[in-house]
């Protein structure tokens, strides 16, 4: 047997509540906020893109795919050329905090430090593995994604979890009701 919901249309959204000391935007910051975030999403997939997927013929002898976590990063810090080791090791973490940032705002549903993590290491592996299978003179290196990750990670602790927070307010559910936090008053 069927059953039919019908819907009140009088029935108010769930109440959306700030943290204490994070001013409300308005509709209209929260807009430019989004646009903010979808213009540096493209920037950062163009840049990506460069970074990542153009193939380095000279450099085809020289990689080799890694599936064993923490052995780049040993060989980097084993290596006499300071400078190659914080361009490696710290342009990859560098490469993958605009993850941190840019998915809490663009998708309120990623926003959570596993979620951002998750959909970071989901990202950078296909990333990798597309850079393994098809361009030159690239190889899948697991310690790439570990590293993005961490980036991802330390981009959404310093600011991304306080400017998702700040576009999408946490919404009252009816569990709520149960905790004792004190609720906004509007």
């Amino acid at each position: 047997m069927a059953r039919t919901v019908l819907h009140d249309k009088t029935a108010k959204e769930p109440e959306r509540q700030n943290l204490p000391g994070q001013p409300p935007l308005s509709k209209r910051g929260r807009a430019v906020a989004m646009l903010l975030a979808l213009a540096g999403t493209v920037i950062f997939a163009v840049l990506l893109a460069r970074l990542t997927l153009e193939s380095s013929a000279a450099s085809a002898p020289l990689t080799h795919t890694n599936l064993r976590p923490g052995d780049s990063i040993r060989d980097y810090l084993a290596q006499s050329a300071f400078r190659d080791t914080v361009k490696q090791l710290g342009g990859n973490v560098v490469l993958g905090m605009p993850f941190g940032l840019l998915l809490p705002v663009l998708v309120p549903r990623a926003r959570g430090l596993v979620r951002v993590i998750a959909v970071t290491a989901l990202v950078m592996t296909l990333v990798e593995l597309i850079q393994g299978a098809l361009i030159a003179g690239r190889a899948f290196d697991v310690d790439d994604v570990l590293l993005n990750t961490t980036g991802a990670l330390l981009g959404y602790l310093l600011i991304g979890r306080r400017l998702g927070r700040a576009v999408h307010p946490r919404r009252r559910h009816w569990w709520h009701r149960f905790t004792k936090q004190p609720t906004a008053v509007s």
